[in-house]
């Protein structure tokens, strides 16, 4: 009892009460992912609020001499939807599509309850000491150690206060159509009940539309289930744009959806509007679900569904060396997918995992906040084995249903710290997997230093020759990439007669008010891909050095030098002609091996000569002066594919203020009558009117993947060793993961 005493009389000036804004990682130790549900528990530092598992506490001892640690041990039991036996009441379903707010989905519910065991440990003996041994020192001393244990224990994790982000998605705004929406005179009645499509004859997921009242089903969702996109349809045919969801109407009020908006929306006039189909609001009674239901249903089951989608299949788990899975953290799958190819990759292993003790050494006090070391935690569990082993079953546990899986890690903190201060990526929304894979390799390049860069396995060159097609001289330049940007040329289809035997047989169902057959992709060879990127391209305008004068050139693009990996995008993003922005429903046929020979560049040949090194002459005083555009900016826009000319007025009309605001103008200014003029009447003050700016959204995700490079232009895909091993455990996608339109 006395060397308990005064062990703890030793540390007491240590132990202190966290603040306001400390961050206590009562988690998730600072250096591997072992939690308080791991055998060894956790060990949090009483006065930097840090956790450990139990290989690292004597380290973080060693270096800042810190001995007093909570031991922090929870065991997980199973927790029933049904608590009635214990008197409490039954676990409420989510009503709301919302996180954190009464109603909605509770981030700060547990799945399970869990037997906590807690002690104070004091280093380097690891003298135990039980709370309620606390009782018999002095008050002094069982007070201020009491007062810190308790306020650990409340305090909301780092990692909790990350997750819990109260967002309201049932947020509506009233519709600019409500108070001025036109309605046809001659129209039925509606009947209470017995709706169809008017069209395909299905009955559910049915929309009236305000201004006609047509009823059409609404769009298909991205499970194939909801209706045949009659409703969006119709619309794009009449341009009436508000319709009701049939089945949901009741006198407290109904969804209803503009297409115009493009999101559900708020109709006060809504009871007028339907009266004048013959449907008193007051009178009719909810039958079918709303879309929020629909929305919270399939956030709740989607981690079922992503698991039937191997029905039929039986496979093989896998565990050990280099077969961890990580935690889909409820939008982290650009993450996890991203991070378990670049760890598939000799020089990211060499960087990080293999050169883990020294960056630990290395580490800073808060080794939380540290770029390396958390990417070396995260490279040697995924590669180390240690957490890839058969989750364990607890009896009435819903995950032990699903035999076979793994605990596998779950990167909270690594999370944090990337995406800390970007726009996106510090947010719970979904995100795309290039723009992360970019972003973090350029964070790699920032933590570098003096030492070796394993980004340079990406590093490539690509070589742009630009030919005067009436000198016939010619300019070269290079420029370094890191993606390579890959177009779908769709008139390469190799299924051409299947797919016009499906457009007749489309359009024959729809006639004929038929379900639609069963859709046929086009398949377009990967070659027909590199084909198109190697193409001429034609420049128009181009101010040719050896003509002093402007003319006609053609830009081809090459390899100048090749990765040892090839990162490449597919983009599947383009626009209609209506400027619509639509995603290509296409199959990419890869071969498994690929020969990029024929697209090496060779530099200025033999029998070309080159181009003079002369700048363009500067503007006369007599012609309208061009203003100075974010070349990046316009570039970035054509690569997801505006044209050229509407990317320089958006940046010009946006005063380059970014590829977002850019974008944004291109998207709500495609009807405007000043997207005819070209850009050289842009450029002249006197064409030049006021332009307003609106607000859109466009989400690009291009599909991209890696191949590895063998003897020089040769790639073979890396399938076995890379993909084998992302292993991305199935957790529900909240909110973000299923989204509905009508």
């Amino acid at each position: 009892m006395a060397d308990m005493k005064d062990a703890l009389l030793s540390v007491l000036p240590t132990i202190r009460v966290p603040r306001a804004g400390d961050r206590v990682h009562k988690d998730e130790c600072a250096f591997s992912f072992h939690t308080p549900e791991s055998d060894t528990g956790l060990y949090i530092c009483m006065n930097t609020f840090l956790g450990f598992g139990r290989p690292f506490v004597e380290r973080y001892f060693n270096k800042t001499g810190q001995r007093a640690f909570l031991h922090f041990k929870r065991i997980p039991k199973p927790k029933s939807d049904d608590s009635s036996s214990s008197g409490d009441p039954p676990r409420k379903k989510p009503t709301r599509l919302a996180i954190g707010m009464e109603g909605g989905f509770d981030m700060a519910e547990d799945q399970c309850e869990y037997e906590e065991m807690v002690k104070l440990v004091i280093l380097p003996e690891f003298l135990e000491i039980q709370r309620e041994e606390l009782l018999e020192l002095p008050e002094m001393v069982r007070d201020r150690v009491t007062s810190a244990i308790e306020a650990i224990l409340s305090a909301d994790s780092a990692s909790r206060k990350q997750e819990i982000q109260a967002w309201d998605g049932e947020v509506r705004q009233v519709s600019k159509h409500a108070f001025n929406l036109p309605q046809l005179e001659g129209v039925p009645r509606i009947p209470p009940c017995g709706w169809k499509c008017s069209v395909c004859d299905l009955r559910e997921n049915l929309w009236l539309n305000l201004t006609d009242g047509s009823i059409l089903c609404g769009r298909r969702y991205f499970d194939g289930s909801g209706g045949n996109n009659h409703a969006v349809q119709h619309y794009r045919e009449t341009g009436y744009p508000l319709a009701v969801k049939l089945g949901t109407i009741t006198p407290d009020g109904a969804d209803v959806y503009s297409y115009d908006e493009d999101d559900m929306v708020l109709d006060p006039s809504l009871a007028e509007h339907l009266s004048h189909f013959g449907i008193d609001m007051m009178k009719m009674q909810k039958t079918d679900k709303t879309m929020t239901e629909l929305e919270i249903d399939m956030n709740q089951r989607i981690g079922e569904w992503e698991l039937i989608q191997e029905s039929g299949v039986q496979l093989q788990p896998l565990y050990g060396h280099g077969y961890t899975g990580i935690r889909n953290l409820g939008n982290s799958c650009y993450l996890n997918s991203t991070m378990q190819v670049l760890f598939s990759i000799p020089a990211f292993q060499q960087k990080y995992v293999e050169r883990m003790e020294q960056i630990f050494q290395k580490a800073p006090t808060d080794p939380t906040q540290d770029f390396n070391t958390q990417v070396a935690k995260l490279g040697n569990a995924l590669l180390s084995g240690e957490y890839s082993k058969p989750a364990v079953e607890r009896e009435g546990d819903a995950a032990s249903e699903q035999k076979g899986l793994q605990d596998g890690i779950a990167p909270r903190m690594f999370k944090a710290l990337v995406g800390k201060g970007h726009q996106e990526f510090s947010t719970n929304r979904q995100q795309d997997a290039q723009e992360f894979f970019l972003h973090f390799i350029n964070m790699v390049e920032r933590n570098c230093r003096s030492s070796s860069n394993p980004n340079e396995v990406f590093r490539f060159l690509v070589e742009e020759k630009i030919k005067c097609l009436v000198s016939q001289k010619v300019k070269y330049t290079q420029r370094v990439e890191y993606i390579l940007q890959l177009p779908v040329p769709m008139e390469a289809a190799l299924n051409k007669e299947e797919l016009s035997i499906y457009e007749q047989n489309r359009l024959q169902a729809e006639q004929e008010h038929r379900p639609p057959p069963e859709l046929v992709r086009a398949r377009i060879p990967f070659a027909s891909c590199l084909e198109a990127f190697a193409a001429p391209e034609q420049l128009d305008e181009f101010w040719s050095a050896a003509l002093q004068a402007k003319s006609n050139a053609l830009k081809t693009s090459r390899f100048a030098s090749f990765p040892d990996y090839l990162v490449i995008q597919i983009k599947k993003f383009t626009f209609g002609l209506d400027w619509v922005p639509k995603k290509l429903d296409v199959s990419i046929d890869v071969p498994e091996e690929l020969d990029l020979s024929q697209f090496r560049g060779g530099g200025l040949q033999g029998d070309e000569e080159e181009l003079p090194d002369v700048a363009p002459p500067l503007v006369t005083p007599d012609e309208p002066k061009a203003p100075v555009l974010d070349e990046s900016v316009v570039t970035q826009l054509v690569e997801m594919g505006f044209p050229a000319e509407a990317c320089r007025k958006a940046v010009y009309y946006t005063g380059n203020s970014g590829a977002e605001a850019a974008m944004t103008w291109v998207m709500s200014h495609m009807d405007d009558p000043g997207n005819n003029l070209c850009w050289s009447e842009i450029i002249d003050p006197r064409v030049v009117k006021e332009q307003r700016v609106k607000c859109a959204a466009l989400l690009v995700s291009p599909l991209f993947f890696l191949m590895q490079h063998r003897n020089s232009a040769h790639f073979v895909y890396h399938t076995k060793e890379v993909f084998l091993s992302c292993v991305i455990l199935a957790v529900c996608p909240l909110i973000s993961g299923a989204s509905f339109e009508m």
